[in-house]
């Protein structure tokens, strides 16, 4: 149960390698230690690191759980798993895949796979946890989106319309849940360094997983529902959104 300054005890990880979702525990144990419980692939080989990494920031135990975003039907057994030793007072949603964006559109198995991991793996973890913090009675439930899925673009837009969807299912998923003392936090971010966007030309506004990590801990401490990544990158969309579809298709972005 979250303590009467706020810390929480237990804090789970789905995505137990995301460096963004790291970087948003390791904030967390900053302030004060915390059980950690990482969900992730079985002999996801980045594991043994990020225990590591965690029980060097702090966390009083790591526990890893077995987790398959596209094997909706074992997520139950998994959440059973994450609370075995108790409540989890914060659930982070980091999970996803960018993939090859042109291949993407044109390959209908990997489109779906695409989709399954980021929109349906995601709302199916989402209905549990809401399920679950309902009825213990608290909670924060922190979910990443992306700035792609605010302004779907041509350059990416199977994973910009997946965004879209988990954005547009966790931001009501939070007003669903505010009755019953648990609060959602959709996290907005432009590009971010982390594996996902090797590769891949650097934009302005681009931040680090830590920064991330910091408003995600800030922003859920009051209580916000919503935030981009860094903060002024919700200027840049607002006006991307409302510029003409005909020269918005012609932007080299």
């Amino acid at each position: 149960m979250i303590n009467a300054v706020g810390d929480p005890q237990r804090i789970l990880l789905l995505g137990g390698t995301s460096e963004i979702g790291l970087a948003i525990v390791e904030e967390y144990l900053r302030h004060a230690g915390a059980s950690v419980v990482l969900a992730a692939l079985p002999g996801d080989p980045e594991l043994p690191q990020a225990t590591a990494r965690l029980e060097a920031a702090g966390a009083r135990s790591v526990r890893v759980v077995d987790f398959d975003a596209q094997d909706t039907a074992a997520h139950p057994a998994a959440l059973d798993a994450a609370w075995a030793d108790g409540d989890v007072d914060v659930a982070i949603v980091a999970f996803g895949v960018l993939g090859d964006q042109e291949e993407l559109w044109q390959d209908q198995p990997k489109a779906v796979a695409a989709c399954q991991i980021n929109f349906t793996g995601a709302v199916s973890v989402g209905v549990l946890l809401g399920g679950r913090m309902r009825a213990q009675g608290f909670g924060q439930i922190i979910a990443m989106s992306s700035a792609a899925g605010m302004k779907v673009r041509r350059s990416n837009f199977v994973y910009g319309a997946t965004k879209a969807g988990l954005d547009g299912f966790y931001t009501n998923l939070g007003q669903a849940l505010a009755p019953y003392g648990v609060r959602v936090l959709v996290i907005r971010p432009g590009q971010v360094r982390t594996r996902m966007s090797a590769g891949v030309k650097e934009a302005p506004l681009t931040v680090d997983p830590s920064d991330v990590g910091r408003l995600a801990y800030d922003s859920a401490r009051k209580g916000r529902e919503v935030v981009w990544a860094p903060p002024a990158f919700e200027l840049v969309m607002t006006g991307l959104r409302h510029i003409p579809a005909p020269i918005f298709r012609r932007l080299p972005i």
